[in-house]
């Protein structure tokens, strides 16, 4: 006896020389609707019934089918991509990816992004981007230089993400926290509790490094305090708080607490203090930036400054879309408020200054 249902195509998996993928008209003869339907049910526009969509998704899931977004590209003639430029190695840039994506699946953007690492640097990032046509780039704490920055900025809508960049003199849009405002307010936090020799981290390479150290300035005069900037060639990596310890270890005194530029920071900077058996925070106060996972961890229990990354990827994205649809020309900065979160790493000086032991 004969089935009236169409044959399935040969499966992806089965290796065979024959093998295709499936399509879309595969998934409609499966389903017994049309190629049209198909299409407007996997671009979720209206017209489609509850009882047809759930059908043509399970069609779509026996044959393993998936839309080819390059095809659907090349047809409308806009990559519907948005490039995303981000290290790994910096908890808080995941962060601010995890607000982008859904941010731009609200409006029907696909994300593509490209990770920069120890063995590819920026312009090779870049250019794979390009290479895939994305409509606007999102750059995610990018070392580019000014030029650089205006000559991507003149081929297509570019958004930077937590430096500080100032998008008048690079045509770029820019999205930060209030770095300065953020490690004002650890700055502050400490003073109430009574400190007042306050040293601060500076891990100079990271681009929203300028900013902070700013805060911690002017926080500091405000106060009528002297300043102890320990700057470290490093970036804002657990490295750059270790090299800071020993650092002020070789200070007749150790300040009573410190402000680091960023969470590892300040991880590298207790580990390193309580390896020579400086005790955190009963003789000396630490504070970071970015309220990243490890140090909600109960064993660090930092205090630290929040920066909401995803609130960040989300203003990220309606940047670029304002320039992609000419909504807005010219280049705007937002800048996000910080909130400072109190735990447990800091607590009030002890008498005196502490002596160091180096």
């Amino acid at each position: 006896m004969q089935s009236d249902e169409p044959p399935a195509p040969p499966s992806p998996r089965s290796g065979s020389a024959a093998a295709r993928r499936p399509t879309m008209g595969d998934v409609a003869a499966r389903a017994g609707v049309s190629r049209q339907l198909v299409s407007l049910i996997f671009r979720n526009a209206p017209g489609a019934s509850s009882e047809s969509r759930a059908r043509v998704l399970e069609a779509a899931a026996e044959l393993d089918y998936r839309p080819n977004t390059g095809a659907r590209a090349l047809r409308r003639g806009t990559s519907r991509s948005l490039g995303v430029l981000f290290q790994p190695k910096h908890t808080p840039e995941a962060d601010v990816v995890g607000g982008i994506y859904p941010a731009a699946h609200r409006v029907s953007y696909n994300v593509v992004l490209s990770a920069l690492t120890p063995a590819r640097d920026e312009e090779t990032a870049v250019a794979e981007l390009l290479g895939y046509r994305c409509e606007a780039l999102i750059l995610i704490g990018a070392h580019m230089g000014l030029d650089d920055l205006r000559r991507l900025a003149a081929q297509l809508p570019v958004v930077s993400v937590g430096g500080g960049v100032p998008e008048g003199e690079t045509g770029c849009d820019v999205v930060r926290s209030a770095g300065d405002v953020g490690v004002a307010q650890a700055v502050d936090h400490l003073v109430q509790l009574g400190h007042r020799h306050i040293a601060y981290v500076h891990g100079q390479r990271m681009p929203s490094a300028k900013i902070r150290q700013q805060g911690y300035l002017q926080a500091m005069a405000r106060h009528g305090l002297p300043p102890r900037v320990v700057t470290t060639p490093e970036d804002y990596i657990e490295e750059s708080g270790a090299d800071a310890a020993k650092t002020l270890l070789q200070d007749e005194t150790l300040p009573t607490a410190v402000v680091a530029g960023n969470d590892h920071a300040a991880l590298g900077l207790i580990h390193a203090l309580l390896r020579v058996g400086v005790k955190v925070p009963e003789q000396v106060s630490v504070t970071g930036f970015d309220d990243s996972r490890v140090a909600q961890l109960s064993y660090v229990d930092l205090t630290t400054v929040h920066q909401d990354g995803s609130e960040m990827g989300r203003f990220a994205v309606e940047a670029v879309l304002e320039r992609i649809t000419a909504a807005r020309t010219s280049p705007t900065e937002v800048v996000v408020a910080p909130t400072l979160i109190v735990r447990g790493s800091t607590a009030a000086p002890p008498d005196g200054h502490i002596p160091s032991s180096s």
